[in-house]
């Protein structure tokens, strides 16, 4: 079977450092790891300020990225990387938390905005394009007053946690989809709650 030439860039946004690999807000990298093991991709390389991986599914050529620049300059990765290995953007899809979708929803989408989303932000400056695939991954919002800035740098509570494999292992398969069968039919299958919560 033949491998397309061309390679799909599947980044998910986080920061990196121990001290927050389990915070909410580096649920795209959580996505990223949970796909490499799936596809069985080592994360090894160090490729303009993220750590990539390269390998094939369904065919198709894979670049697996996690930006190492921090959430808020996530761009200044990604965007080198679009254009180094001459990737279009209907190969791209970016993966990342969202507190305005509750934890266990998923939601895909082939453009728009970035919902203040600063990783995200960072990435359509550097691309001067919001023309790309995106999978938002609920993160829910902050109990009570507390400020969401706060709240994305904690990790998932226990009833979270409990839930998180599943959550992953799905949006993996929703990352499979969208490269074997393209967005819309990704959007179809995983666009919603992916848990029952009590």
């Amino acid at each position: 079977m033949m491998i397309e030439h061309t390679p799909y860039l599947i980044a998910g946004l986080g920061n990196p450092g121990s001290q927050y690999r389990q915070n909410r807000h580096n649920v795209g990298f959580m996505v990223i790891n949970a796909l490499a093991e799936e596809i069985n991709v080592p994360l090894r390389r160090v490729e303009f300020r993220a750590i990539i991986g390269k390998g094939e599914a369904a065919s198709k050529r894979l670049i697996l990225a996690k930006p190492q620049t921090y959430m808020n300059d996530s761009g200044q990765s990604v965007g080198p990387l679009i254009r180094f290995y001459r990737i279009p953007h209907e190969r791209m899809l970016v993966v990342h938390d969202d507190l305005d979708l509750p934890f266990g929803t998923l939601r895909l989408r082939p453009s728009g905005g970035t919902g203040g989303q600063k990783g995200m932000d960072s990435i359509v400056a550097q691309l001067g394009s919001q023309d790309f695939a995106r999978l938002r991954v609920g993160i829910g919002r902050p109990p009570g007053r507390m400020d969401p800035r706060d709240y994305v740098l904690h990790d998932f509570d226990p009833p979270q946690q409990e839930n998180l494999p599943f959550v992953l292992r799905t949006a993996v398969e929703a990352v499979l989809l969208f490269i074997n069968q393209g967005i819309e039919q990704a959007m179809n299958t995983f666009n919603g709650s992916v848990i029952e919560e009590d």
